[in-house]
């Protein structure tokens, strides 16, 4: 195969760069993809290809690596109670296990979360090859709305849970609660569930943090129509064609989705 010595020209409007395509296609993380062309194993039209962000049109472009043709993986959508001590990511410096240590033996392209729980949150992570579609659900235009079960460290009084519903601004940054109630209490501690409509980094335990209390555990119950449910520690499973519907994932209630799942 002859290497491109210069660019081409003008790139049609739907081009993106070849590493992103190869992430598109989920063969490999853009980060990973972007190691393979450098390294001079990706062709495309026959030819290495040695600029990662060299544009190309996903659908007409033919793409090889290490000589075997690439072509689109069928779309994956997957939910997985991921558990506490997991980092959301494909490696990690530090060497700390990742979530992808529960997809281990199993046959699936490669798969990015959608969106992250930090290393102390456990519960509802969405995984997928599809980017369109994590998109839409990270887009804060989409309204999705998150819902967390959070223990607190106090047994909460209405002023504190009238401080918590005011949210905070912390570093400069405002952050909000779309609504936050009281699940449960003991004599020590208490549950509460809080419901957000955007992702800010660490945003419900820099709120709670604010209050002056602190968080002991935080759990994702629901993303959208999505319910965890009695989905155990660790376990994924694949989501339906009918719970991938984006109109399900922008306000369907709980329990209008267990409904719709039982039926």
């Amino acid at each position: 195969m002859k290497p491109f010595r210069t660019r081409p020209g003008p790139a049609p409007t739907d081009a993106v760069s070849l590493a992103r395509t190869l992430s598109k296609l989920g063969y490999c993380s853009r980060s990973q993809a972007e190691k393979l062309v450098r390294e001079g194993r990706v062709a495309v039209d026959g030819r290495i290809v040695r600029h990662p962000d060299l544009r190309v049109d996903p659908r007409r472009a033919r793409l090889q690596v290490d000589g075997a043709p690439v072509s689109a993986a069928r779309r994956v959508y997957l939910m997985l109670n991921k558990p506490r001590g997991l980092v959301t990511t494909a490696s990690d410096p530090e060497g700390r296990q990742t979530v992808y240590s529960c997809l281990g033996g199993l046959d699936l392209p490669h798969l990015a979360p959608v969106g992250r729980l930090d290393m102390a949150s456990e519960g509802l992570l969405l995984m997928s090859n599809d980017t369109r579609w994590a998109q839409r659900i990270l887009d804060p235009a989409s309204g999705v709305e998150k819902t967390y079960h959070v223990q607190i460290d106090r047994v909460p009084d209405p002023p504190f849970m009238a401080r918590l519903r005011q949210g905070a601004v912390d570093d400069g940054e405002a952050l909000s609660l779309k609504s936050a109630a009281l699940l449960r209490e003991g004599d020590r501690n208490a549950w509460l569930e809080m419901v957000i409509d955007e992702g800010r980094n660490r945003q419900i335990r820099r709120i709670v943090e604010a209050t002056g209390a602190q968080v002991l555990r935080l759990v994702r119950v629901r993303i959208g129509g999505l319910v965890l449910g009695p989905l155990p520690k660790g376990a994924l499973r694949e989501l339906d064609p009918e719970e991938t519907a984006l109109p399900l994932l922008g306000g369907a209630s709980p329990a209008n989705a267990a409904a719709r799942r039982a039926g």
